[in-house]
């Protein structure tokens, strides 16, 4: 059964989410990116996945063109990329998605589309009911302690103080 990551745009600190806005990327193999791997990159806009692409393939084929390879290694090669591009066609998008600040929400899995949309809003919707109202932390666990200025001596981290018995 096919899995799903759900992303969302980042958003600013006042506006709510969006769910209109969430993007589902199905995991697994992506026929139409290992056809048509250029096109499908054009299609989601991935243009630093399209450059990458395009310099891996030039420099793919301008080696095996001075190594003198026969056609059928040069068709091998490049049947090589597309299937990489194929399988990886999903890490791409969301590489390209959390370059572009979006934020991961989780996954969900489903038959298809609609319905592990389904399933991700139902388990949304319960949750924001069943989560309680979000309090503030105590203020003395939010500012940090000083003692005064650091010293050679001082320790950093979760170890005991100096000179101090265990």
């Amino acid at each position: 059964m096919p899995t799903f990551t759900v992303h969302a745009p980042q958003r600013a600190k006042a506006a709510p989410a969006t769910p209109e806005r969430f993007l589902f990327v199905r995991d697994g193999f992506h026929g139409w990116a290992f056809l048509l791997g250029p096109f499908w990159l054009i299609r989601y806009r991935l243009w630093l996945a399209l450059v990458l692409y395009a310099v891996v393939m030039t420099a793919l084929i301008a080696g095996l063109a001075y190594l003198g390879a026969s056609a059928g290694t040069d068709t091998f090669a490049i049947f090589i990329v597309a299937l990489l591009v194929g399988f990886e066609a999903a890490s791409i998008r969301r590489w390209t998605l959390a370059r572009r600040g979006w934020v991961t929400l989780g996954f969900v899995v489903g038959d298809d589309r609609d319905i592990a949309e389904h399933r991700f809003f139902t388990q949304w919707a319960e949750r924001d009911r069943s989560a309680p109202p979000a309090k503030e932390p105590p203020s003395s666990l939010t500012a940090p302690v000083r003692r005064g200025a650091p010293s050679g001596r001082d320790v950093i981290g979760l170890f005991p103080e100096p000179e101090q018995t265990r």
